[in-house]
């Protein structure tokens, strides 16, 4: 139930979709004569598209996170296992038309072939099923098998979690199989920006990971400022932010974090 619940209320709450629903409110209460109420919406969701849309607001916010962990160094012979976690690959279009074909979070599986060849002794687990609503589509760790094959990656050396849907049961569905498989003191890979999160809940289990993040949005220099000239980007960055910071939030108000920015 829970993650159904994040599910629709991400639907609401991100950026444009809130500044879509004030305008909608503002809409109605000029129908019904309530000229305050359809001023402040107006006001509200102006200032939420101008903020979106031409600042760097999101870009500060995830760089904030995305720089919160480096990556670890690499024990003496390579790393006993690599867990990968999912949301690398577009689900429904490979669903559809077979292929690879990645989303912005695709790096943590070049990064990770890149690793399995580095250190051929490395077991990889990949952790992701389907995290759609309608549940309908294959996951990243079904995709990936294929996906890791087509380069040479033999079948032995991975292990498939392939139930969890959101990063909370990435963590919780991984400890049972890194336990079931004798590994511990793997390297995580994920996204930059995704970093402390996956951190928090690894170490709410007890379970020692070494970060290796990789997709990074963001040059590491980002100020606050006006930004006229990409309000598509902004607008991406900017929902990736507060995505992340309220799913930070989110976990550590529900005791599935110790901290609410782990670093």
């Amino acid at each position: 139930m829970t993650f159904y619940i994040s599910k629709i209320f991400w639907l609401v709450a991100q950026p444009l979709s809130l500044a879509f629903l004030l305008l909608l409110t503002g809409l109605l209460a000029g129908l019904l004569k309530w000229s305050r109420i359809r001023t402040w919406a107006s006001i509200a969701a102006a200032l939420i598209l101008f903020v979106t849309l031409f600042t760097s607001i999101g870009a500060v916010l995830l760089q904030q996170l995305e720089n919160r962990f480096a990556r670890a160094d690499l024990p003496a012979g390579g790393p006993s296992c690599i867990i990968t976690l999912g949301g690398g690959f577009e689900s429904e279009i490979v669903s559809a038309r077979g292929g690879f074909e990645m989303t912005q979070a695709g790096d943590r599986f070049v990064e990770t072939l890149r690793l399995a060849r580095d250190f051929p002794a490395s077991r990889i687990l990949v952790s992701g099923g389907d995290g759609s609503l309608s549940g309908a589509y294959e996951g990243d760790a079904v995709i990936a098998e294929r996906f890791f094959s087509a380069f040479g990656i033999s079948a032995d050396r991975l292990i498939r979690e392939t139930q969890s849907r959101d990063t909370f049961e990435n963590a919780a569905n991984t400890e049972t199989l890194l336990a079931s498989n004798g590994l511990e003191n793997c390297l995580l890979v994920t996204s930059a920006f995704h970093m402390p999160r996956s951190i928090g809940l690894f170490r709410k289990r007890g379970l020692t990971v070494l970060p290796w993040p990789t997709d990074y949005r963001t040059t590491g220099t980002a100020s606050l400022g006006f930004d006229f000239t990409q309000p598509s980007a902004n607008s991406q960055l900017m929902a990736t932010a507060v995505r992340e910071w309220t799913g930070l939030l989110f976990y550590y108000l529900a005791g599935r974090t110790s901290s609410l920015v782990p670093q």
